[in-house]
């Protein structure tokens, strides 16, 4: 992965944690700033699992590795919004 990758991972991923997010029913009791962190690790992880099952280049939108990515970033933010709600 080169350093354009990374960045663009990145960029990706701040959208991508507020799409997990609406992607969950309810309240999540965590902050935007936390949701955006777990979204640009969902990013970064979600296009190296594309790419270890060979989905990360493909004519056009990679719509595979986005929908990769969104669910990582939901279950992120599930986990750690319930992990917050046992506190």
């Amino acid at each position: 992965m080169e350093i354009s990758g990374i960045i663009s991972a990145i960029v990706i991923g701040l959208i991508i944690g507020a799409l997990g997010r609406l992607v969950l029913p309810g309240k999540q009791n965590i902050s935007i700033w936390l949701t955006l962190g777990i979204g640009v690790i969902a990013a970064l992880l979600g296009t190296f699992l594309a790419a270890a099952i060979g989905v990360d280049d493909t004519r056009g939108v990679d719509w595979i590795e986005l929908a990769i990515q969104i669910a990582l970033a939901a279950g992120g933010v599930a986990l750690v919004a319930g992990a917050r709600a046992r506190r």
